[in-house]
């Protein structure tokens, strides 16, 4: 799946290429734009996105308001394929009648189910007793803002709020960082490894099946992360980086309300 970000293109080139369509497409996109963005795909539209784009499968691919483009879901991205199976877009789609960010939505509906789906068995969690909130957590071991995120662990708890740490180190596999989440996730207490590590000091563990930090780093890629802590709500919004507590709070309760949350 993570092929498909070396084959977008820039948006206003790909627009560009689309202007002139041929007569097929043309005449497919006025029936869609009747039809609206709840018309039913084409088997071939289907076939052709799935041979194009790796990673793709034929219930990704649906309608979108745009005549003419079709939305396909890939992991927590959401881009634009022609009907002819020759330009892709990649962009957000804006309503200016309702100033709504169509793509934001969806592509907040597809991280929910991204994470929704995710293994709580590839997760280190730190909940309060009776959680009201959650949040998912992208965290690097070595990132400065992640361990000023940690420190406040016992603070986010109290004001009711279960964090879900995945791991994503984000110098890649091999490196020392990677080595380090590898420790955490292979200790007999993850959860104050991770703790320690956030502290800065070395957690030496054993040996151990560490292929869970490949899966959740791949993970994070898919959803398209642009740094650590990345956050993200159960409804998909990723609210962005460090948050005070109060912040964290006030974002997953408003949406939208903190810089990044529509990301």
């Amino acid at each position: 799946m993570r092929t498909v970000f070396s084959l977008i293109v820039p948006v206003a080139a790909a627009v560009a290429a689309y202007t002139v369509a041929p007569p097929a497409a043309a005449e497919g996109a006025k029936a869609q734009a009747a039809a609206g963005s709840t018309a039913p795909v084409p088997a071939e539209v289907r076939a052709r996105v799935v041979e194009k784009l790796q990673g793709a499968k034929a219930e990704d691919v649906a309608s979108s308001p745009i005549a003419g483009l079709y939305e396909v879901t890939l992991g927590g991205l959401i881009v634009y394929v022609s009907e002819d199976g020759k330009y892709l877009v990649s962009g957000n789609v804006y309503d200016l009648e309702t100033q709504s960010n169509l793509t934001a939505a969806r592509r907040n509906e597809a991280r929910a189910r991204t994470l929704a789906a995710a293994s709580t068995s590839d997760m280190i969690i730190f909940s309060p007793p009776d959680p009201k909130m959650t949040v998912t957590v992208f965290t690097d071991v070595d990132c400065g803002f992640c361990r000023k995120f940690h420190n406040q662990m016992a603070e986010i708890n109290k004001a009711g709020v279960r964090v879900r740490y995945m791991m994503y180190p984000r110098t890649g596999p091999g490196t020392e960082s990677w080595r380090k989440a590898e420790s955490v996730w292979c200790a007999k207490d993850r959860k104050e490894a991770m703790t320690r590590a956030k502290r800065g000091e070395e957690v030496k563990s054993p040996k151990c099946d560490a292929a869970s930090i490949k899966a959740q780093y791949e993970l994070g890629e898919d959803l398209g992360l642009e740094g650590t802590p990345a956050i993200f709500t159960e409804s998909g919004d990723y609210i962005g980086g460090f948050l005070t507590p109060a912040q964290l709070v006030k974002a997953i309760s408003g949406p939208g309300k903190v810089a990044g949350a529509s990301r």
